[in-house]
């Protein structure tokens, strides 16, 4: 079986859902939320507080 592209690391919510993914070939950490699941859903770069992506080390 093929490794998994992104995994989740975080998960928090049932209705208004906040997830925490990571790209496993680059480590980029991505913030993925979402209202009511039916409203729409938006996904975006985790960044430390200077404004860099936060990148977790990968194997």
């Amino acid at each position: 079986m093929a490794k998994e592209r992104f995994v989740e690391v975080y998960n928090q919510g049932i209705v208004n859902v906040v997830r925490i993914v990571v790209d496993t070939e680059t480590g980029v950490n991505y913030v993925l939320g979402s209202h009511n699941k039916a409203s729409g859903t938006g996904m975006t770069v985790l960044v430390d507080a200077d404004g860099k992506p936060i990148v977790t080390p990968v194997s």
